[in-house]
């Protein structure tokens, strides 16, 4: 289908494509790789009156390690985590999670700040975000503000951000020295999405778990972090009995998705069994 007619603009800076946002008011929309938005324009399921494009803001192409924290822009690319040496050294999460999305096609034109402000409750991105403890920066006409990753995923293709806001980066804390992390997840076939997506970040003290964070996608409507499996890991020597009670939680008030593609039922047993695996292969890293 043809997508219904709209204005375009290209702003040649963060600052102008704010004003340009700020002056279309709440039908317009920003673009960023446009793997998702013109999909659903083209379905009519989205009818912007505006779309503001960011393809000239190279500053949100940058990847730059700063003050003890990895800041990402918006327009970077899946491939570009997936390959940035800056990445592999100082958080291989992130490049693993990378990796995963999709296919060649999508990770080389999908951007990590398209996905991540898209909100799609199987998106891979949103469980290494939240087991790093990741922020996300929005920009507006009137200045920028944080929002933990935690407080920014609110419920299927919602999240915290504002009509008049621009998703321009995410921040994310370096691990300590010889933390541990895997990403794990259960694709559905045809779509590359994740009926389960588990990521897995352990910091270690010998063999004990000093801390952890789970980040669990595609179980539930929103992206969770997984507190009470953290909880059982947490200062305990990570034996096989304590990684199994630890991941058998893991779907516990969780408000499984039930749908085609799979039940409730099994959602909650893929949840919990890659959990597991998934700590046991973070552990084996």
């Amino acid at each position: 289908m043809i997508p219904a007619a709209f204005d375009y603009i290209v702003p040649d800076s963060l600052e102008a494509a704010a004003a340009s946002l700020a002056d279309a008011g709440e039908n317009a929309k920003v673009m960023a790789g446009g793997h998702s938005l013109l999909p659903m324009m083209k379905l009519r399921l989205a009818q912007p009156s505006v779309v503001i494009d960011l393809k000239r803001l190279d500053a949100l192409r940058q990847i730059q390690l700063d003050g003890g924290a990895l800041r990402i822009g918006a327009l970077v690319t899946h491939h570009q985590v997936e390959t940035s040496g800056e990445v592999a050294d100082n958080c291989p999460l992130l490049a693993l999670t990378a990796g995963s999305i999709g296919d060649p096609q999508v990770r080389n034109r999908g951007t990590i700040g398209g996905s991540v402000v898209h909100g799609d409750p199987a998106a891979d991105w949103p469980a290494a975000l939240l087991a790093l403890g990741a922020e996300v920066t929005l920009a507006s006409k009137g200045g920028s503000r944080s929002v933990a990753a935690g407080d920014f995923f609110l419920g299927p293709l919602t999240t915290a951000i504002e009509p008049a806001e621009i998703l321009a980066g995410v921040s994310v804390p370096v691990p300590a020295a010889g933390t541990r992390a895997t990403y794990r997840k259960v694709k559905q076939k045809a779509s590359g999405f994740a009926l389960v997506g588990i990521a897995v970040c352990l910091r270690m003290d010998g063999d004990t778990c000093a801390d952890a964070g789970i980040g669990v996608t595609g179980l539930a409507a929103t992206p969770f972090r997984a507190t009470a499996v953290e909880d059982q890991l947490r200062g305990k020597a990570l034996t096989a009995d304590v990684i199994a009670a630890a991941a058998s939680v893991v779907a516990d008030g969780a408000d499984a998705l039930d749908d085609i593609h799979a039940s409730a039922d099994f959602r909650s047993h893929l949840a919990r069994l890659n959990t597991a695996r998934a700590i046991e292969d973070a552990l084996g890293s």
